[in-house]
């Protein structure tokens, strides 16, 4: 599937593909309805100005920090804010880390951290996907950063490495 790419309408802004989207790069691509891209929350405001000089329209406010949009295209965009210790570094390892169509994708470790944070059972699966098809140096790159932000997960992102794991035997 073709998603919008923002890099016009945001200009300089750094922004990362998140969500569904985003873990086609690490697992069969599965059917999503939006695009969900992270924003550091300091330019929250000047991405919305963004988008709307840009013709897309506000559709309203998400629950977990940010903003839904309709790109002119016709598809709807979640802007998500970031604003996490780890944001910053995240949203800049995405600009070298492109899908196939060009798009930032919010590197493993960092995608990790975000489902991690959301929680949502589809999350949790998305996970065990991601994990359970990860090599040997990413997972290490994923036990790094969730010990350094998240420790209190980790014994959680070993289960889904081991649940991911036997979904592929």
């Amino acid at each position: 599937m073709r998603w919008p790419d923002l890099s016009e309408a945001l200009g300089s802004i750094r922004w990362a593909v998140i969500g569904a989207v985003a873990t086609r790069m690490y697992m069969p691509e599965r059917a999503t309805h939006d695009l969900d891209v992270a924003v550091w929350a300091e330019d929250a405001g000047e991405a919305c100005r963004s988008l709307e000089q840009a013709g897309w329209r506000r559709e309203g406010e998400l629950a977990v920090g940010g903003t839904c949009w309709l790109a002119p295209s016709g598809q709807q965009v979640d802007i998500v804010e970031f604003s996490q210790p780890w944001a910053a570094q995240a949203l800049e390892a995405a600009q070298g880390n492109r899908d196939p169509q060009g798009l930032p994708i919010l590197p493993l470790p960092y995608l990790v951290l975000s489902k991690l944070l959301a929680g949502r059972v589809q999350d949790l699966a998305d996970l065990s996907r991601m994990l359970g098809q990860a090599d040997e140096p990413q997972l290490a790159a994923v036990r790094s950063a969730v010990n350094r932000y998240a420790p209190a997960d980790a014994d959680d992102v070993e289960a889904l490495i081991e649940l991911g794991r036997r979904e592929l035997q």
